[in-house]
C-alpha cells in the first residue's frame, strides 16, 4: 500500500496534478488548507444569496458590515461544526475509510443529485418557469 506521500509524488511526476497542486503538494500544511478554501468558496456561495436578500433590508452600511461578519462567521462555523461531527461518528465507528467511506460518498452523491433533480422539476415544470406563465408564490 503507497502512503499519500508516495501517490502525490507519483502524481506530480506524471503532471497529472493542476499546477497549485504540483507547487505546494510538497508542503504539509497544503493538505488541510486545501479542502479548508475550497469549503470556504463553496459554503459562501452557496449562502450568499441568503445573505444578499438580508442584506438589502439594512439601510446602514456599518451595520450591513456587521451583519455580513457575523452570518459568515456563524455559516463557517456551523459548516465546521457538522462536518466535524459527522467526521468523528464516523471515525469513532471505524468506517471512515476503506469500502465504507466510498460507499457513503456514493449515496450522498447519489442523494444530492436526486435532491436537485426534484427541485429542478418543481421549479421548472411544476411551477413554469419554462412558459409563458410562470406560477410562484413566496411561502
Amino acid at each position: 500500500m503507497l502512503t499519500n506521500a508516495e501517490v502525490t509524488s507519483t502524481l506530480i511526476r506524471r503532471r497529472e496534478l493542476p499546477c497549485l497542486d504540483r507547487t505546494f503538494a510538497g508542503l504539509g500544511i497544503y493538505v488541510y488548507v486545501r479542502p479548508l478554501m475550497v469549503g470556504l468558496v463553496h459554503g459562501m456561495a452557496g449562502s450568499a444569496a441568503i445573505a444578499l436578500l438580508a442584506l438589502a433590508t439594512i439601510r446602514d452600511p456599518r451595520w450591513a458590515l456587521a451583519y455580513l461578519l457575523l452570518f459568515g462567521t456563524g455559516t463557517v462555523a456551523g459548516m465546521v461544526l457538522i462536518t466535524v461531527s459527522m467526521a468523528s461518528a464516523l471515525r469513532v465507528f471505524g468506517i471512515g475509510s476503506g469500502q465504507w467511506s466510498r460507499r457513503f460518498a456514493l449515496m450522498s452523491g447519489v442523494l444530492s443529485m436526486a435532491f436537485g433533480c426534484l427541485v429542478a422539476f418543481q421549479i421548472l415544470l411544476l411551477n413554469g418557469l419554462l412558459t409563458g406563465h410562470p406560477n410562484w408564490t413566496p411561502k
